[in-house]
């Protein structure tokens, strides 16, 4: 989710100004804020099975905490600019890097299953506001030129974050608890909120010049109908297997901590490589690559139950499923920025929320059917989801209207 809100915004943001000095401290603290949101994002993947039981519910259950967390950043992400009104953007951050911290200690000290929704539920308002305006920022803080180096660092943060945060999670849960797992993100809030609070130049509240009007009025065009259902699919049956993973290495891979914390690590390492990798392989063929990424998806959520007693087999096919999954969204913000090419940050907008929903949706309905008809109705869910979604996304490659 994080790569996909930064890349969107670069094409209507960067427009001339005047000179402006490098605020090369608030780039860096903007980038311990990515990291530590894509990290609690997730970490309750890497979380489920202890949490579960500590909070006396299933592990379906718990997994919809990532679905609340969704559902509020959808909502934020939405309205977060017109009910910031002309607030500091400094002063929205930092804010918004309190309830952060604030989030991580509801969520350590909850003792029923409400406070811990609760506590998802404002990191999800956190995560919405933040990535609303994030891409923005960063631009702001430094000239026009050094745009692209900021960002590079920038999105650093979310490609170590995706790399670490579950087998970080799955350690730290081990050593100190789940519970404890979730308290890091205290101190670390603390930190980026000291660090920008330094090193953060003020940002008062930009008008847009642009009016871009509603932004499901796009889904006027048959190109961006297509294409925002083909990638809700998408993450949609993504998100259905990847959320229980754990309760699927422990349960029927009968893996031990350690294993699974390996295990996590191959997958998040795996991810990293194709997001560098990715880029060579758009340019040979755009909407090959994105049809081809869930249909291989697919495929794996299938071979996962055939093979889901062979430890190596699932090892490898994890590693198979974080090299394409996690390298997806950025084929789909080159999309963005092919279909929307003067209006990409309400192109940008639309995607964030439609693929906070599916993420939402996704993790939502696969609980379900994981708690009531085991893994196999939720894997074979999800690749149904991804083989529809690679069906609608070929119907996408062959429109040719425009937004």
């Amino acid at each position: 989710m994080s790569t996909l809100q930064t890349t969107s915004q670069l094409e209507t943001a960067l427009a001339p100004s005047d000179y402006q000095p490098a605020h090369w401290g608030g780039v860096l603290a903007t980038t311990l804020c990515v990291f530590a949101l894509v990290a609690s994002e997730f970490m309750p993947v890497s979380l489920l099975t202890p949490l579960a039981t500590d909070l006396r519910v299933t592990e379906g259950m718990a997994g919809q905490g990532i679905a609340i967390s969704g559902a509020f950043a959808l909502i934020n992400s939405l309205f977060i600019s017109s009910l910031a009104g002309n607030m500091n953007r400094k002063t929205l951050l930092l804010a918004l890097t309190v309830m952060m911290g604030i989030s991580g200690a509801i969520i350590a000290l909850a003792s029923t299953y409400f406070t811990y929704m609760l506590g998802r539920a404002l990191i999800g308002v956190v995560i919405g506001g933040f990535w609303s305006m994030s891409a923005a920022t960063a631009m702001r803080l430094v000239p026009t030129e050094q745009v692209p180096r900021a960002l590079a660092i920038f999105n650093s943060g979310n490609a170590l974050a995706m790399v670490i945060a579950a087998p970080l999670g799955a350690y730290l849960g081990s050593v100190i608890g789940w519970r404890g797992a979730f308290f890091c993100l205290v101190p670390v809030a603390i930190i980026a909120f000291v660090w920008q609070w330094i090193s953060l130049p003020s940002m008062h509240a930009q008008k847009n010049t642009q009016v871009s009007g509603n932004v499901f009025k796009l889904f006027r065009s048959r190109l961006v109908t297509l294409g925002m259902v083909g990638v809700g699919l998408f993450f949609m049956g993504q998100f259905m297997l990847f959320t229980y993973i754990r309760p699927f290495l422990e349960g029927v891979t009968k893996a031990d901590i350690s294993t699974v914390t390996l295990v996590l690590l191959v997958l998040g390492v795996a991810g990293f490589v194709g997001t560098v990798l990715i880029g060579a392989v758009l340019k040979r063929g755009f909407y090959q690559t994105l049809i081809g990424i869930p249909l291989l998806m697919a495929v794996i959520a299938i071979s996962l139950i055939a093979l889901g007693n062979w430890v190596a087999a699932v090892v490898a096919l994890l590693c198979v499923w974080g090299l394409v999954g996690t390298a997806a969204p950025v084929g789909w913000w080159a999309w963005v920025a092919r279909t929307f090419p003067n209006n990409a940050e309400a192109g940008g907008g639309l995607m964030v929320a439609v693929v906070q929903l599916s993420i939402a949706l996704g993790s939502t309905i696969g609980g379900l059917l994981f708690d009531y008809s085991g893994y196999q109705s939720t894997f074979i869910a999800s690749a149904m989801l991804l083989m529809i979604s690679a069906a609608v996304i070929f119907l996408t490659s062959r429109s040719t209207s425009s937004p």
